[in-house]
């Protein structure tokens, strides 16, 4: 997007340009420096990825590029429409994860995620970076710059709304399922398992717990083989003034589990699914956090996300996807 918006003012530059634009909103993992844990989990993807922030950088970051790149005959207006599309599609892009975008802070808390694809997947970047690589090698009048450009957004775009439309598919599936198995449910979400759009995990709740499975699109049969998992929130009252884990509970949108182990309370968010759980239903939760050793919850998102992978269960994800 950098490159045909100021390729032919800007040349190579222009893409260095561009990936700056859509980062912008990223800068909140300044916050991680001085915020604890779960602090930190609320700010990231909190305030610099709201609407309010979007439209006050905006017109700041115009006027800083049009004044740094000067000379050049690209007008303001013209600055300020490239800034704010790109930090808009920044953030029209994080909520389709399940992490949750804060898009009203600070009006409302409320955090928007629509599950239509996962964090990291190959099937969505790798159009961008072929197209990036091909850009960089070709010179800046090259006539096919444009075809290049066309080919990473348009590939990656169709895909996106490929995963929309799985994700229509899956939530009617589930839907179904739960009738079937007669699942009674107060809430439930789909998303999907890492690195594809083809296996999704699925939590319905209820007032005691979670009933856990995977659902391929191209399961034949009309069921899931379901977990039941408790919520186990009595376990909390020992820690219910606790500001940890009133942020916690904020944070995951009331799919949580407890559980005590060696004596320590440990505080599972669901949405973020299991170490692979679709060769493992036992299998713990990605997303863990020690209630009273808070000291130990560096990098708390991120440990357990390929914890067990290996190439038995890199097979047995494939094998799953294929459908039952």
């Amino acid at each position: 997007m950098g490159d045909a918006f100021a390729g032919k003012q800007l040349g190579k530059r222009a893409m260095f340009l561009g990936a700056v634009a859509q980062s912008v909103p990223d800068i909140d993992f300044i916050a991680s420096f001085w915020l604890n844990t779960s602090e930190n989990l609320l700010a990231h993807r909190g305030f610099t990825h709201s609407i309010l922030f979007v439209v006050m950088i905006t017109p700041l970051l115009a006027l800083l590029a049009e004044r740094w790149h000067r000379p050049h005959d690209i007008s303001l207006k013209r600055w300020i429409l490239f800034f704010g599309v790109q930090a808009f599609i920044h953030l029209l892009i994080d909520g389709m994860n399940v992490y949750g975008v804060g898009w009203f802070e600070p009006f409302s808390h409320y955090r928007v995620s629509y599950n239509w694809i996962f964090v990291a997947d190959p099937f969505y970047s790798v159009w961008l970076g072929i197209a990036f690589i091909i850009l960089l090698v070709l010179r800046k009048d090259h006539p096919r710059r444009g075809w290049w450009r066309r080919f990473g957004v348009g590939l990656s775009s169709i895909y996106l709304l490929y995963c929309g439309l799985n994700k229509i598919k899956i939530d009617s599936d589930v839907r179904d399922v739960f009738k079937r198995q007669q699942i009674a449910y107060n809430s439930y979400f789909t998303t999907p398992t890492p690195l594809n759009n083809w296996l999704w995990y699925v939590v319905s709740s209820n007032d005691s717990g979670f009933h856990i499975g995977y659902r391929s699109l191209f399961d034949k049969e009309r069921k899931i083989d379901f977990r039941f998992v408790p919520r186990n929130d009595s376990l909390l009252r020992t820690v219910s003034d606790h500001e940890d884990m009133q942020k916690l509970l904020r944070f995951s949108k009331g799919y949580y589990t407890v559980q005590n182990i060696n004596d320590t309370l440990i505080f599972n968010d669901l949405r973020f699914g299991q170490m692979a759980g679709w060769h493992d239903a036992g299998a713990p939760f990605v997303f863990y956090y020690y209630l009273q050793h808070p000291s130990e919850n560096d990098f708390v998102v991120q440990r357990g996300r390929f914890a067990r992978w290996n190439k038995e269960t890199f097979r047995s994800l494939l094998r799953r996807i294929k459908g039952n």
